[in-house]
C-alpha cells in the first residue's frame, strides 16, 4: 500500500509534464549498480575486518567471564560471605561490561557502515544525474519502487554502469 502511494505521488508531476512536453522516462537498477562498484567491495572488506575485530574481542571477554564465573561457582561454598559477595559483584560487573561492549560495537559498526556508504551513494547519484542530463531524461526511476514498467520503458542501467566504468 505504501509503495502504491509513493508511486501515485511520483506520477502526479507526470500529468502536468505530459501536457507541456513529452516526458522522457528511464529506469535504473541502482541496487545492482551499487553492489558492482569497487568502492562497495572495499566497504564490505572494511566492514568484515571491523566485525572480525569486535568478534575477537567479544570472544576474549566471554572467555574471561566464563572462567571467572566457573571459578566463582567452584569456590563459592568455601568463601566467606564478604568475599562471595565481592566475587559475585565482579562477575556481574564483567557481564555488564560485555553487554555495554556489544551495544557500543553495534553502534560503531552501524556508524562506520553509514560513513563508508555515503560517498558511494553520492557517486552513484552523481552518475545517474549525469546520464539523465546527457540523455535528456525527465525522470529516472528505480524499478524497486515502481510497480510496472511498460514495453517502451528505457533501461538506463547500462548507461550508468558505463559512466562509472563498470562492466
Amino acid at each position: 500500500m505504501k509503495k502504491l502511494i509513493v508511486l501515485l505521488l511520483m506520477l502526479l508531476p507526470f500529468a502536468g509534464a505530459m501536457n507541456a512536453q513529452e516526458a522522457k522516462i528511464a529506469f535504473v537498477n541502482a541496487g545492482e549498480i551499487f553492489t558492482m562498484m569497487p568502492e562497495f567491495k572495499d566497504m564490505q572488506k572494511k566492514m568484515e575486518d571491523l566485525n572480525a575485530k569486535y568478534k575477537t574481542e567479544l570472544e576474549t571477554m566471554n572467555s574471561e567471564y566464563q572462567k571467572k564465573y566457573s571459578d566463582f561457582i567452584a569456590q563459592q561454598d568455601s568463601l566467606t560471605e564478604n568475599i562471595k559477595v565481592r566475587r559475585m559483584q565482579e562477575v556481574q560487573d564483567m557481564q555488564q561490561r560485555i553487554d555495554n561492549f556489544v551495544q557500543v560495537a553495534q553502534q560503531d559498526v552501524a556508524k562506520q557502515q553509514q560513513d563508508l556508504m555515503m560517498p558511494i551513494q553520492q557517486k552513484l547519484q552523481d552518475a545517474i544525474k549525469a546520464v539523465g542530463a546527457e540523455q535528456g531524461y525527465t525522470y529516472i526511476i528505480d524499478p524497486q519502487v515502481l510497480l510496472y514498467t511498460g514495453p517502451n520503458a528505457i533501461d538506463a542501467t547500462a548507461l550508468v554502469k558505463t559512466k562509472l566504468g563498470l562492466q
